[in-house]
């Protein structure tokens, strides 16, 4: 695993923050909130997939098939 993981979670963070804030000032709360739950959901997928790599290589490393 390497730094760059760390750094689209952020740019992630970023852009859904920017967005966010861009729909608020609009009047468009609703629109807001969606893509709010939208960065959550990709934020978490990256998440469990790098959860699910490590799991994969404490196993290898171990032997536990």
């Amino acid at each position: 695993m390497d730094i760059s993981i760390l750094f689209k979670l952020a740019a992630i963070g970023i852009i859904v923050t920017v967005v966010c804030q861009l729909l608020k000032k609009s009047d468009r709360d609703e629109i807001s909130t969606v893509v709010s739950i939208v960065g959550l959901v990709i934020a978490l997928t990256v998440a469990v997939t790098m959860i699910g790599d490590l799991f994969e290589t404490i196993r290898n490393v171990f032997g536990v098939f």
